[in-house]
């Protein structure tokens, strides 16, 4: 794995679902077998270039989500590699069990790629915005769960995802993600990165939290407070050798995430502390709460998933210690 940080972060000048849809292309003209589903959401998947590219492997389900993961655990059944994509909570709650039967049960090849994380789902409201997708799925034995940062990121793993066994959740923010890697970096399923190097309290993140963790570390050493940045954009299966070398090297932790507390980033990072070195851990995210209408800005105020609020969580497991 070699990765490189870029100096300024700030918006991609590329959405993350253009990237997508632009090395699934790419795949699947060196792989017959790859195919993709929508569920009748193609301009905003972005992913009618595909369509164009390969109209005989691209299958338009409709507003039929349960139906598209059957018609992609299917398809793996026949050595195809499905890509299926929907809304995050269409590509979750709505059909849990036909991924829990279908795929994961059965040990297909299903990727699902559930898009609009957290709040990124904004003007969509509380019914749009998938606050608990993963913990849903990390519920389920042998799922493998992902949330790419950004488009650098996406990009590497992709071949990975294509080219890996299994039962696949992809959580991707469609829209520009804020650009944390420099090109060419390389990244492993399964473990975390270590963004910064810190002494006194490690920031576990992931999604659109690794940019505000990194601005908090920043807040935090204004302070005298050194602090680790780590993200974990594997959820499942989680870094345990990481979290653990962690915990041993700075006492205190606070995780970040886009997501419902309950569940989610934070309950797995401490299911593995609490088992190997218990420390002081405090937890950013939504606190068990349904999401609401609004701008993605606001929402990240009315939550408390920015910066500041990261850097005072920091202070406070620091103080527990």
């Amino acid at each position: 794995m070699s990765v490189t940080i870029k100096s300024v972060l700030k918006p991609e000048e590329k959405m993350m679902r253009d990237t997508y849809c632009r090395v699934l292309t790419e795949l699947a003209g060196q792989n017959e077998n790859i195919v993709a589903l929508d569920a009748d959401l193609m301009s905003s998947s972005g992913m009618k270039p595909f369509m164009k590219a390969f109209p005989g492997r691209f299958i338009n389900c409709g507003i039929a989500e349960a139906n598209m993961v059957g018609v992609a655990a299917g398809l793996s059944a026949m050595g195809f590699v499905p890509f299926a994509h929907t809304f995050g909570t269409f590509a979750t709650r709505r059909v849990c069990d036909q991924i829990f039967m279908s795929a994961a049960y059965a040990k297909l090849n299903v990727r699902i790629v559930g898009t609009d994380p957290g709040v990124c789902a904004a003007y969509n409201g509380g019914t749009h915005m998938p606050l608990e997708d993963m913990a849903v799925l990390r519920a389920i034995p042998e799922m493998i769960l992902l949330e790419p940062t950004d488009s650098v990121m996406l990009e590497n793993l992709l071949p990975q995802i294509a080219s890996q066994y299994g039962a696949y959740y992809i959580r991707m923010n469609r829209k520009n993600a804020v650009g944390v890697y420099e090109p060419g970096s390389v990244f492993t399923i399964g473990k975390g990165v270590v963004l910064s190097d810190g002494r006194d309290v490690t920031l576990f993140c992931s999604g659109i939290m690794v940019a505000e963790a990194l601005e908090a570390a920043k807040l935090l050493s204004e302070q005298g407070v050194s602090a680790r940045v780590v993200n974990l954009f594997t959820w499942k299966p989680i870094d345990t050798e990481l979290i653990v070398n962690c915990a041993n090297d700075t006492g205190a932790a606070v995780t970040c995430e886009n997501h419902n507390v309950v569940g989610g980033l934070g309950s797995a990072v401490a299911e593995v502390l609490v088992k190997t070195r218990p420390v002081p851990v405090e937890m950013i995210g939504v606190q068990d709460e349904f999401g609401e209408v609004g701008p993605e800005d606001y929402l990240r105020g009315r939550f408390n998933l920015n910066a500041v609020d990261i850097a005072a969580a920091a202070l406070r497991a620091v103080k527990r210690k």
